[in-house]
């Protein structure tokens, strides 16, 4: 029984370092998320040509035209935080979602299986009973 103990706790072990993996990646999915709302809604200021700063509406609540055609016509905040750019940290955070979705969900099913399973052998085994 005692390699059977040593296997459970290997195994509880594994589980949980795969949870944690998935907590990681998820906290680094939700980092993302916050940095494309702070580049999505925030206002912010670029440096103009001649020295000066430019305050500059947030991309979501502005009420200019489309971004790259300002850009075309030279203007600096348009340019400053295009779509691609804040669609590129939306994107980055798809495979991060995915692989911490998929361990910590490994991770805890792994941990309920074996708890289940130590919960049957203790159930099945016979028990000393000095009477």
């Amino acid at each position: 029984m005692p390699l059977l103990t040593y296997t459970m706790e290997y195994f509880d072990e594994s589980s949980a370092r795969l949870r944690k993996w998935g907590v990681v990646l998820l906290a680094a999915t939700g980092a993302l998320w916050l940095w494309f709302a702070v580049l999505l809604f925030t206002p912010y200021t670029v440096d103009q040509a001649h020295g000066s700063q430019a305050d500059c509406d947030s991309r979501f609540f502005t009420d200019r035209r489309e971004a790259n055609e300002l850009a075309a016509g030279g203007g600096r905040c348009e340019a400053e935080r295009d779509w691609p750019e804040l669609l590129a940290v939306l994107g980055a955070s798809i495979p991060t979602a995915i692989a911490g979705t998929a361990l910590f969900t490994t991770g805890t099913t792994s941990i309920r299986m074996n708890r289940h399973i130590s919960e049957v052998i203790h159930a099945i085994t016979p028990q000393n009973t000095a009477s």
